[in-house]
């Protein structure tokens, strides 16, 4: 397990052109979106967290056919900023949640779940969540796969999942590549019941869902847990995901307090907390009108 990359990169990284089949309300805070069509065939499945950067046309297609090949880098990164904003796309991160490989009655399809803040309906959603509820079938996304941030090779036989409700997905889709034999904890935040989401598992690891409330700080509830968690005997697997300060905090608790080997310890800090991506100005506008 020592000495394994943080990063499993995919097999090729170009932009994938998709379109929206379908999408379902699964909670009060969870929308999925179900991708398709397009240049599906293109995408490799990799399980566990797979990741991806999301290109959503809130600016029209227009700025989807003005991407850069290689958006997800340096140079093409800074292409990408130079469309001009209003017609730029949203670019966001996030996690396979599932993917079914095409049949003879239908075509691939992958499935990204959306955590949902605001309102579409008042003006106080976000770009991508005010997407996620607002879009219809047969409009047009684009997606570059990014690969994996947690390394099957740190250990798949024993792991210890930690995370709030965005880093759901890719606790959902890391157990449901796990072994049948794994065993471990899953300890995942929500900020509803109604969004304890259940997934597939092998038997031995164990699912903890926390209900947070609505003044308590997005992590708070997970890194506490995982403070008064036994957590497995070594070696095992550790994987931290959400608001930064719970990835963080819970590496910096498990590398020098528990004396976990920080080669062990997986982590990323999806958002924080007063910092949320930027919108586009014209995005902006188009919310501030409509409130």
């Amino acid at each position: 397990m020592a000495g394994a990359s943080k990063l499993v990169k995919p097999e090729t990284q170009g932009l994938v052109h998709l379109t929206v089949l379908r999408r379902e309300r699964l909670s009060p805070h969870w929308m999925r979106v179900t991708l398709g069509g397009g240049e599906i065939e293109q995408f490799r499945p990799m399980g566990f967290d797979q990741w991806f950067r999301l290109f959503l046309p809130l600016g029209g297609d227009e700025g989807l056919d003005r991407l850069p090949a290689k958006a997800n880098k340096l140079i093409g990164y800074l292409r990408y900023l130079r469309i001009p904003d209003g017609v730029r796309p949203v670019m966001r991160n996030y996690t396979v949640r599932a993917f079914r490989p095409a049949t003879a009655q239908s075509g691939a399809e992958l499935d990204v779940d959306f955590v949902l803040h605001g309102s579409a309906e008042d003006g106080t959603a976000g770009p991508a969540s005010r997407w996620a509820e607002t879009c219809e079938p047969g409009e047009s996304v684009v997606i570059i796969d990014e690969g994996l941030a947690f390394n099957p090779q740190r250990g798949i036989d024993r792991v210890l999942l930690v995370g709030d409700e965005t880093g759901l997905p890719a606790i959902a889709g890391i157990c449901g590549s796990l072994p049948p034999h794994a065993s471990g904890l899953a300890i995942v935040e929500v900020p509803t019941a109604e969004d304890a989401l259940g997934f597939d598992r092998p038997t031995g690891v164990e699912v903890r869902w926390l209900v947070r409330d609505h003044d308590v700080k997005p992590g708070t509830l997970a890194l506490q847990a995982l403070r008064e968690a036994s957590i497995p005997d070594a070696p095992f697997h550790a994987y931290l995901v959400g608001e930064q300060a719970l990835p963080t905090e819970g590496r910096r608790y498990l590398v020098n307090e528990c004396g976990v080997a920080k080669d062990a310890v997986s982590f990323c800090g999806y958002w924080r907390v007063g910092a949320a991506s930027p919108t586009p100005k014209a995005h902006l506008a188009t919310s501030e009108a409509s409130a």
